[in-house]
């Protein structure tokens, strides 16, 4: 197992995202993970492992805190909305993947910073993405998809009202007002009631310890969603999609339009799992990941001067570890 690097990269508006690499700086490829509302890196701890273990040196795995969420700092509410996420993905994108192939992957919200940053930079994507990953994500639509009732309760629009009157109130509040919100985010998480027990309670945790000014504002950008722009400038790369069928927030319905969008996305579809797929069935999520790493770079060897790169992961190293627990990754620093 290798020792996961800690830094921060400074946004476009002077925010600091905490950021890990796994991996050497001088790795071949690069994989840039960015996780869902309500979670922070360590939503990906088992692709995280798993990867690593299969490429072992050949690939840096980057993981961060999108802002707000985890360690990174907090933004203003006007700063908290899916184009700037796609802009704090090229900050992260520009300091820890300076040059080489890359290849973006995100769940959920983070689905939709891949493409928001696809729509902004779409220099950036032909220079050097090779593949992208959109895990129980959507495109646009949100308020036709599953996120919509979550969003339509009682409890989430009094915290709104309340955000918007007196942040700093509901802030001091929050013990009282989390309990109103939090089930509504635990029940459409998972598809599989057998889900571990542990897995269970480090994802609430991670819901929990999101701040809840952050989780208000967050929820208005999920509402006004609409990345549907940034498809065609993704359409040349292989892809992966993946949901599971018993995605409550993102149903499958998305997946399959974004999957219709992209000629060369394997569409996925996870029996009995929820919206947290990557953490219910992760080794069906790890598995659809190394195939699109190798997918990408036998695309790209075609399509692009990464031929030696191609050769480099093909001929991994075989690098085992061992398995820590889930807090030991996503232990505070």
């Amino acid at each position: 197992m290798q020792t996961d690097r800690a830094s921060f990269v400074v946004t476009d508006d002077h925010l600091l995202l905490n950021v890990r690499e796994v991996g050497p700086p001088d790795a071949p490829l690069t994989v840039i993970f960015a996780h869902g509302f309500c979670l922070h890196m360590g939503a990906w701890h088992f692709q995280r492992i798993d990867l690593e273990k299969a490429f072992g040196t050949q690939v840096r795995l980057v993981f961060y805190d999108q802002r707000g969420h985890g360690q990174s700092g907090m933004p203003t509410p006007e700063s908290s909305t899916i184009p700037q996420l796609g802009r704090d993905l090229a900050a992260v994108y520009r300091a820890k993947a300076p040059t080489g192939p890359v290849i973006l992957v995100g769940h959920s919200m983070g689905g939709m910073t891949v493409l928001a940053f696809a729509r902004q930079f779409p220099e950036l994507v032909k220079q050097r993405v090779i593949g992208v990953g959109l895990v129980a994500t959507a495109a646009s639509g949100l308020s036709d998809a599953g996120v919509a009732r979550m969003l339509d309760t009682p409890a989430i629009k009094a915290a709104q009202l309340a955000v918007k009157a007196a942040p700093a109130m509901i802030q001091q509040s929050r013990d009282a007002i989390r309990p109103l919100m939090s089930p509504i985010l635990k029940v459409t998480s998972y598809g599989d009631r057998r889900i571990s027990p542990e897995v269970a309670r480090f994802s609430e945790r991670m819901t929990n310890e999101t701040n809840l000014i952050t989780m208000v504002n967050f929820l208005a950008a999920l509402e006004q969603h609409d990345e549907s722009l940034a498809l065609p400038i993704l359409k040349p790369l292989p892809a992966l999609v993946v949901c599971g069928d018993g995605d409550m927030v993102t149903p499958f319905r998305n997946s399959v339009a974004i999957a219709e969008a992209l000629p060369h996305a394997e569409l996925l579809r996870v029996p009995k799992a929820g919206h947290m797929v990557e953490m219910e069935q992760p080794q069906v999520v790890s598995e659809a990941l190394e195939r699109l790493i190798k997918r990408s770079l036998e695309h790209s060897r075609s399509e692009r001067s990464f031929a030696g790169v191609f050769r480099a992961v093909a001929d991994r190293s075989g690098h085992r570890g061992v398995w820590p627990s889930v807090s030991s990754w996503t232990r505070r620093r």
